[in-house]
């Protein structure tokens, strides 16, 4: 099982969620959405994340649901799927971090 570049999984030995970054031969390098520290793990203790796993972690766009009456949120959804439709895995990451960072942020209070 290979995963892609962005991809939501999870940490079986933790059970932490995380946003694939990287892959080389059998380990894949993960982060925690948002940003901070990175970890490697084999493929093995990895499952995909489902769309439950996802929204419990406050992830978004898990169903892309922009907050009513905020401008900022369509401009940087439309943002990501732009980067999406590109295929740039750097510049999809990148917009992704915005989008999530806004969301957290302006929406949920947090830093």
């Amino acid at each position: 099982m290979t995963y892609r570049i962005g991809a939501f999984v999870v940490d079986t030995r933790e059970g932490k969620i995380a946003q694939v970054i990287g892959v080389a031969g059998s380990r894949v390098t993960l982060r925690r959405p948002g940003g901070g520290l990175e970890w490697e793990a084999p493929f093995a203790s990895l499952r995909l994340a489902t769309r439950e796993d996802r929204e419990a972690a406050g992830l978004w766009p898990a169903g892309s649901r922009p907050v009513y009456g905020c401008a900022e949120c369509p401009q940087l959804k439309d943002a990501y799927n732009e980067a999406v439709a590109g295929g740039d895995p750097v510049t999809t990451g990148e917009a992704l971090v915005v989008l999530r960072r806004h969301w957290r942020t302006v929406h949920m209070g947090g830093a």
